[in-house]
């Protein structure tokens, strides 16, 4: 570059882009640095065939050191817009890269942006969950809080599509689950010092749930100062945020909104159809769950019929989304999770509109049966596969367990018959275990015939073939453990006076089979057992969630 100097602003592909526009792009800092100290200031805003300056690149690249290079040769840098117009602030936002965006804000003339391109910059930040920059820019311009981009969509739109921005535990582990509610997260001290255990993903979900809820919070402001008629033009087109939020299950963003404009519970769709009827049809449990928050209207709201005079029920009664099915593994558990919400969205109706036919002449428990008997079938077909396969482990293990109590470890004594080892501990223990993995291993086999020869009606799905399952499983998992605790004990007695070292790394190993499967099978387990046993997808909500 030195020899040769006018290579610096040699165009060097077929886009016209220069040695700095590549350099930043390949995120190459060093060779960014030495560049921009060869580079005159306007050499620096040269634009690629498409617009774009080195400083787009570098903002796409998401390399805050760079920018920091070239914009303190040339503060203009910022305000040179790339290709369709956009300028490096909005093309590192659109990118979700934080870092950059809070340098650019703080670098970029607020004169030379419009009121659409805040506007933009709001969309693209909530886009890429960047919610403290959007609460920024709205607590700068809060008249920006409703106004709309080209796509007709306001900042509450975007985030009535985003319930992954508010409260949630999902994606995390079981104690993170746990310590996801504490307000201690917050302490800088707990989080750096916690950072390797797994709080650190903890924490950063907490913070932007804290964020968004504060940006919501801060739009709603805004909104609440317009009119009804405002208002309703606000959350009618061209997206409903109401019923965006139900479809998506954003149980905060519908909350947030119910607490100060309880009116919404009264706003239907283009079908005639609730917030709450969006949530039947999504399966959206929680949602569904803030019709026990509001008394005697629930009877109100659940006589709305659709324009093909489809009642509430009738949407439970539809088959639910694949996306909301898989919730759950196995077709038979998809076939409870079914059963359980027309079950309490029948609790929820008239008895009038329990018969009621929709326009078709189906009545709600007729078009369930007809758009679940698929699902029927497979979930007839995935207990029969699962109880087969279960109960040729169980079989096995009754074989060897009854055969093993009468071949004992070490032998019998030839002139009285009762076994070498009869006083050892450990003959004891093997005993012990081999009898209760032979009851156990027959009851599973038990369990598991009867789901073989069950009936297969609906109702069959909603108690009786999950509970027979989950007997069926917890007894063959016992079965399994007492039969390595057999296997264990019999080893100790035949080997344990000639190489006793062994017996602990054996007994280790013999665990491994049982963590194996109880690992395996814990997640249907206990899905199974929830719904069977525990509150079930539709335990009550605090009676305060709303009001």
């Amino acid at each position: 570059m030195t020899r040769h100097p006018g290579a610096l602003t040699a165009t060097i592909t077929k886009g016209w882009e220069r040695a700095l526009h590549i350099a930043a792009g390949a995120k190459q800092v060093k060779f960014v640095e030495e560049l921009v100290e060869l580079m005159d200031p306007p050499e620096l805003a040269a634009q690629n065939k498409f617009g774009n300056t080195a400083l787009c690149f570098a903002a796409a690249s998401g390399i805050t050191r760079i920018a920091e290079l070239m914009v303190s040769k040339n503060n203009e840098l910022p305000m040179v817009r790339g290709s369709k117009g956009v300028t490096p602030l909005h093309m590192a936002a659109l990118l979700g890269y934080r870092d950059m965006v809070w340098y650019l804000v703080s670098v970029t003339d607020p004169q030379c942006l419009t009121k659409e391109d805040y506007v933009s910059l709001i969309i693209a930040t909530i886009s890429t969950d960047l919610y403290d920059v959007a609460l920024h820019i709205i607590q700068c311009k809060p008249e920006l809080a409703v106004e709309r981009d080209p796509n007709g969509e306001t900042a509450l739109h975007v985030l009535a599509r985003k319930p992954s921005a508010f409260c949630s535990k999902n994606g995390l582990g079981v104690w993170q689950r746990c310590i996801y509610p504490s307000h201690l997260l917050f302490d800088r001290l707990l989080h750096r010092a916690t950072e390797k255990i797994g709080i650190q993903e903890v924490f950063e979900r907490k913070l932007k749930h804290f964020q968004a809820l504060e940006l919501l919070k801060c739009i709603w402001k805004q909104v609440m100062l317009l009119d009804d008629s405002q208002i309703g033009k606000l959350l009618r087109g061209p997206s409903r945020p109401l019923f965006v939020a139900a479809e998506c299950g954003n149980f905060e963003f519908i909350v947030e909104l119910l607490r100060s404009y309880p009116d919404l519970i009264w706003k239907v769709d283009e079908q005639s159809q609730s917030f709450f009827h969006i949530a039947v049809i999504h399966r959206q449990e929680r949602i569904f769950k803030l019709i026990y928050q509001i008394g005697a209207l629930k009877d109100l709201i659940t006589s709305y019929k659709s324009t093909n005079n489809s009642n509430i029920l009738h949407l439970a009664a539809k088959l639910a989304a694949p996306n909301r099915l898989n919730i759950v593994s196995g077709a038979a558990l998809q076939m409870q999770r079914e059963l359980l919400w027309f079950k309490e969205v029948e609790k929820n109706v008239q008895p009038l509109y329990k018969e009621m036919r929709d326009s078709e002449g189906r009545m709600p428990h007729m078009l369930f049966t007809q758009e679940h008997k698929a699902l029927l079938k497979s979930g007839e077909r995935w207990m029969k596969d699962t109880a087969s396969s279960c109960m040729l482990v169980a079989t096995l293990i009754t074989t060897v367990m009854f055969a093993a109590i009468f071949t004992v470890p070490g032998g019998n004594n030839n002139d009285t018959g009762t076994p070498i080892f009869l006083k050892d501990k450990a003959f004891i223990i093997f005993s012990i275990s081999d009898a209760l993995a032979l009851f156990s291993s027959v009851t599973s086999i038990l369990m598991f015939l009867s789901i073989l020869t069950s009936r297969y009606a609906e109702v069959d799905f909603m108690e009786t073939l999950p509970k027979r399952l989950i007997i069926g499983l917890m007894t063959l998992f016992f079965s399994i453990a007492s039969m390595l605790i057999a296997f264990s004990a019999s080893f100790s007695i035949v080997h344990g006076h000639k190489i006793a070292w062994i017996i602990i790394p054996v007994a280790l190993a013999a665990c491994i089979p049982v963590l194996l499967f109880a690992f395996s099978q814990f997640p249907l387990v206990a899905d199974m057992f929830h719904s069977s046993y525990g509150s079930g997808i539709f335990a009550q909500e605090p009676t305060d969630v709303l009001f």
